[in-house]
């Protein structure tokens, strides 16, 4: 069972990978968006973990209610928005629960794709984010390693498509053969999640 202090180490090494991964996310984001993906998710993890450690939530979905909330205050873009609906539902679909397992988990997080889905007007396929977290959802049935390989694939299937939302379908064909700044930063946060449940 996960408790509270598991889903605050996870954010924390999300916060880690996304330091690290700063550069190469805005480098991602260079020919198909702002330039600003790693920078604005390297701010928004940082805050994210100021926050937890200044006041550490109770439960686990009260961690990612929080981290969502401060990631829609602190993150410039879609970003903010983004990532912020995705924790905070998957938060509010964990209730008030002190632990919670990890079929609990899965389900949370695909309530918040879902609403990730549904505020982006996007779907698998669009070469955004969810390019990453849908296949990565899937995959937690099986296990957290999973979970983070085919949230990586899932990223690196974006390079053929040609966006269909957000800024990079401005570009239109231009957008093909480049990898989606944002579900790459997604795979980051499967890759987080794996690493601090061995």
């Amino acid at each position: 069972m996960l408790d509270a202090a598991f889903f605050v180490r996870w954010m924390t090494a999300a916060a880690a990978v996304i330091d690290r991964e700063a550069d190469r996310l805005t480098e991602l984001d260079s020919p198909i968006g702002d330039a600003d993906h790693g920078r604005n998710m390297q701010r928004g993890f940082a805050a994210v973990v100021a926050a937890l450690e200044a006041e550490p939530p109770a439960t686990p979905g009260a961690v990612l209610t929080a981290a969502g909330r401060k990631l829609i205050s602190s993150v410039g873009g879609a970003s903010g928005p983004l990532y912020g609906t995705l924790l905070r539902r998957a938060g509010k679909a964990l209730g008030e629960a002190p632990q919670v397992s990890a079929q609990e988990l899965r389900t949370g997080l695909s309530a918040g794709v879902d609403a990730v889905a549904q505020l982006g007007g996007s779907a698998p396929g669009d070469k955004t984010m969810l390019d990453a977290l849908v296949p990565g959802v899937e995959a937690l049935a099986t296990s957290f390693d999973a979970a983070a390989t085919a949230a990586e694939k899932g990223a690196l299937a974006t390079v053929p498509l040609q966006a269909k939302k957000g800024r990079a379908s401005y570009l239109g064909e231009r957008s093909i053969g480049h990898q989606d700044p944002g579900a790459t930063s997604s795979a980051l946060l499967f890759a987080a999640l794996a690493e601090v449940a061995k």
